[in-house]
Formats: C-alpha cells, sequence, structure tokens
C-alpha cells in the first residue's frame, strides 16, 4: 500500500459520489481528452477513463506514476511522470480538459498555469482547499487579485463542497470544487493585459485603504490624480479595491492609459 507523502500534499479521496460529482462537473463526453493533475492512486483517473476519450494523467510521485499504467490495461491513458508545471501545454489538443485533486500548496499556480496558457483548456475542474476555491470564485464586494486573475479568463462557479473526512489522510481544512469555463473570446479587448493588471495590483496594494489613496500609491501619482481617474472611470473613489468588477478595472485602465 503506497503512504500519502505529507511533503507532495498528498490525500487520497476515494468516495464515488465526490468523484462522480467532480466528472459531473466536466461535462465529459467520449471525444475528449483529459489532463489530470496528480492522478495518485487512480480513483478519480478510473471515472475519467470511464467517461472520455483518452486520459494524460501528470504524476510528479515516481512510484505512482511507475504503478498506475497497470491499474487500466488496455485503457487509452497516457501517464507522464513530470511536475505540472513543467508541462508543455500546447502538447494537448485544442478544447482539452482539465480535472485534479490539488494540492493546496500549488493551487494558485496551477491556475496561473492553465488560465495563462497559450492553449488553456474548454473547462478546468479543481478539487481545492475551501477558502481559495470561494476566493476563485468571489464576486465584487470580496474579489481579489487572485480572483480577478482567473475571472478574466474564465467564467468561475462552485461545485460541491467535500468534507476533510473523506480524505485519507483528512487535510486540516475542508476542500470544494471550482469549475473554470474559459471564455470563448477575450475579456480584454482595447486595454493591454500588463496595464489592466498594472491597475489592478495598485488597486490592492493598500487593501485597508481607499481607493484614491491605494492607486496614488501604487501607481506613485498624486492623490488628485488617482481620484480623477476614478471618477471618470465612474467609480467612486472611496470604495474599495474589493468591491470592483472587472468592468470597473477595465474602465480604469482606460482612464490610466
Amino acid at each position: 500500500m503506497v503512504t500519502p507523502k505529507k511533503s507532495l500534499g498528498q490525500h487520497w479521496l476515494r468516495d464515488r459520489g465526490v468523484l462522480a460529482h467532480i466528472a459531473d462537473c466536466a461535462e465529459l463526453n467520449e471525444s475528449d481528452t483529459v489532463l489530470e493533475i496528480g492522478p495518485g492512486l487512480g480513483t478519480l483517473t478510473s471515472e475519467l477513463l470511464r467517461r472520455s476519450e483518452r486520459v494524460v494523467a501528470v504524476e510528479f510521485d515516481e512510484e505512482l506514476a511507475r504503478k498506475l499504467p497497470a491499474q487500466f490495461p488496455g485503457k487509452n491513458l497516457e501517464v507522464v511522470r513530470s511536475d505540472i508545471l513543467a508541462f508543455d501545454l500546447s502538447d494537448l489538443p485544442s478544447g482539452y480538459k482539465v480535472v485534479a485533486n490539488v494540492p493546496y500548496y500549488i493551487t494558485s499556480k496551477i491556475v496561473q498555469l492553465l488560465m495563462t496558457s497559450s492553449n488553456k483548456p474548454s473547462i478546468a475542474v479543481l478539487l481545492v482547499q475551501k477558502e481559495v476555491a470561494q476566493r476563485l470564485a468571489a464576486r465584487p464586494g470580496d474579489m481579489s487579485i487572485l480572483a480577478i486573475s482567473a475571472q478574466i479568463f474564465a467564467d468561475v462557479t462552485l461545485g460541491e463542497i467535500v468534507p476533510a473526512a473523506l480524505f485519507t489522510p483528512p487535510p486540516k481544512v475542508d476542500s470544494q470544487v471550482v469549475i473554470f469555463k474559459t471564455r470563448a473570446q477575450p475579456y480584454l479587448t482595447d486595454v493591454a493585459e500588463k496595464d489592466f493588471f498594472r491597475a489592478v495590483k495598485a488597486g490592492f496594494s493598500s487593501k485597508r485603504k481607499k481607493l484614491r489613496s491605494s492607486l496614488s500609491g501604487g501607481l506613485s501619482i498624486p492623490t488628485v490624480q488617482a481620484e480623477t481617474y476614478l471618477i471618470a472611470a465612474g467609480i467612486d473613489p472611496n470604495a474599495r479595491a474589493e468591491s470592483l468588477s472587472l468592468d470597473d478595472w477595465v474602465n480604469l485602465t482606460r482612464q490610466i492609459k
């Protein structure tokens, strides 16, 4: 029996109902290629192989990567022993889907990898720490740089909460399914991505301050100039960064440019 490695954030999930829910959220069909990140013991892999044409499983753990193919003889499973952050997504066919039970410590990097790739998945379904899932899917009033960074590339929604007790060993917190449906058309049309995120990072540079102050400090401009930009963008200078929508940030970027 393989023992989960704490250093790799391994927590095995065997609940068939939860595994089926995760696969359901990916809207799989018989022509799909699925990228599974960290297949572990193959419990989710089994569900994915049953529903799709092909599964590419990227596993960092050498022992698990070696054992996984023998569990599914005759199935269209390709196991790649690699760090997912070093994996070339351009090798996958257009419209591929991603399904993964993601180690907590690497969640943000995986989201960034998938959402900024030139070959984005059509759908990505990740099981992550509950708090992180809810931050990713946040709406104006609770927005963060993480939420904006994901939602500018995808429609982000939440699936089921998965109690810690269903994992072996149980993590310290509950998990939740988060679903990314990548946008068919870019959200940013007349503003550059670099300029957009410069405005966002400036706005969040002093989270406890009102936007006029945080924007002033983040962009190194006078407060009166920051206030002028905000008013021209239709934003209350007394608002805080977490209250702005994606459209607000786009409008603000236009004014700053």
